[in-house]
């Protein structure tokens, strides 16, 4: 965890440097469980008035209310209810929610436990990514000592209130972070996103009411609760939402890392005020995706805008998970779009032609470009067949695959047509040591 130089109270971090943060009794020594306490005794609509109040929304990428998605949980089904908490951190350049079930474990259990309480379920399911061991194992030790300490099982904290929570563990496809792939992985079934409606909300996990949130959405519920949702929103800069927020800064910056920082800070901000810059001072800012790779890319000139979900709309691309990659000048645009899409290509599920066959097509001729085997025809390819994938599939796996794409095409055309003109990449051969993993002819 790196340090942050802008005065904020640390809400998800400030335990995680200290010895035994992890624990039970490391928790509790700092404030942990008093919100779950606190809510135990609330009616379900007061909790979930206050999560709306707070202006939490969606940290998975989305950006939904938290408060309103929990609101649309009917009150009157006779069908068990549901929380699953989407762990499956799977979206590349992504990587702030694995620090909090590793070293702030029952932060998470806490914010659940809360989320079950307010729409009435009695199980919870933690889907977590299969390469993140050691977040497996400090969820599981510190689920194991909150059933030990009455936390969870037949009566939360001497409540009456049941709750029996289990971790489900991913095999590494990224799709199943899609919410309903994720529900069919956990019901046994293969990953696959399924047709909405019905949404999972009304028809989820094993066809009943289920709210699926985001790892950092949850842990911070419990802080929510405790402290009142005037007092999350006053830790923001802006109303647009509201508390900290954990960023994970990767790419060309002196201090790459996951920081905490308050809420309404601007995308330059974060890159040079929070990561200390680029790594290299002679060389500039060439572009920035700014939430993982999914996101449209962004040009210098588009990052003084508030690195929030609403402004970076206004700039044509997303927050998303709040994890910018930093690009500096001298890398090769398209030989990154190729590996973006190899990526994409490659953990499609299939369900969906555009995606199954698309993806493949776009991989193939990005490749033959970044090999100088293009043609000018090959860059029309790209846009149409990008536009013909975005927005035809069952989920957001098609403009995943496409919004790079038509970004990367739009904002640096002049060196996609520089592969073709010169018939070579302009920036020079590939390192032998990446060949491999670009996919790309050497």
């Amino acid at each position: 965890m790196a340090k942050n130089p802008f005065e904020t109270e640390l809400v998800f971090s400030k335990t995680w440097s200290t010895p035994g943060g992890n624990t039970l009794d490391g928790y509790k020594a700092s404030g942990g469980y008093a919100g779950l306490k606190k809510a135990l005794e609330m009616a379900p609509d007061d909790i979930i008035t206050e999560v709306s109040k707070s202006n939490l929304r969606g940290r998975g990428g989305a950006g939904f209310p938290a408060g309103r998605k929990w609101s649309f949980v009917p009150k009157d089904s006779d069908k068990p209810k549901y929380i699953c908490v989407n762990a499956d951190e799977s979206e590349p350049g992504t990587f702030k929610d694995r620090y909090i079930m590793e070293r702030s474990p029952h932060m998470l259990i806490e914010g659940t436990a809360i989320g079950c309480k307010a729409i009435g379920a009695h199980v919870a399911y933690i889907y977590i990514r299969g390469e993140f061991g050691l977040a497996e194992t400090r969820m599981q030790q510190a689920i194991d000592e909150a059933y030990a300490a009455g936390i969870l099982g037949d009566s939360v904290m001497g409540s009456g209130f049941k709750l029996d929570m289990y971790i489900h563990r991913g095999a590494g496809a990224y799709i199943c972070g899609e919410e309903t792939a994720l529900l069919e992985s956990i019901e046994g079934k293969k990953g696959q996103p399924r047709l909405k409606p019905p949404f999972p909300a009304v028809e989820g996990l094993f066809a009943c009411p289920t709210i699926i949130n985001n790892v950092e959405t949850l842990a911070a519920v419990g802080p929510i609760i405790d402290k009142g949702s005037d007092w999350w929103v006053k830790l923001s800069r802006t109303s647009a939402e509201g508390g900290t927020k954990l960023v994970g800064v990767s790419g060309h910056v002196a201090k790459p890392g996951v920081y905490e920082v308050p809420g309404g800070l601007t995308l330059k901000q974060v890159i040079y005020e929070v990561a200390g810059g680029m790594r290299n001072p002679d060389k500039a800012l060439k572009a920035v995706i700014p939430g993982g790779s999914s996101c449209p890319i962004l040009l210098p000139e588009d990052i003084d805008v508030g690195y929030d979900f609403d402004a970076m709309k206004t700039v044509g691309s997303l927050m998303g998970t709040g994890c910018p990659t930093i690009i500096e000048e001298g890398t090769c645009i398209v030989r990154l779009l190729t590996r973006v899409e190899r990526f994409y290509a490659h953990e499609s599920c299939g369900q969906c032609t555009p995606c199954r066959e698309g993806g493949d097509w776009l991989f193939k001729i990005l490749s033959r470009i970044e090999a100088g085997q293009g043609t000018m025809a090959d860059l029309d390819k790209i846009e149409s067949l990008a536009s013909k994938i975005e927005g035809h599939t069952i989920c957001a796996f098609g403009e995943a695959l496409a919004w790079p794409a038509r970004s990367y095409l739009k904002r640096f055309f002049k060196e996609f047509e520089q592969h073709v003109e010169l018939g070579r990449c302009p920036f020079g051969p590939i390192p032998v040591a990446a060949v491999a993993l670009s996919g790309v002819v050497a």
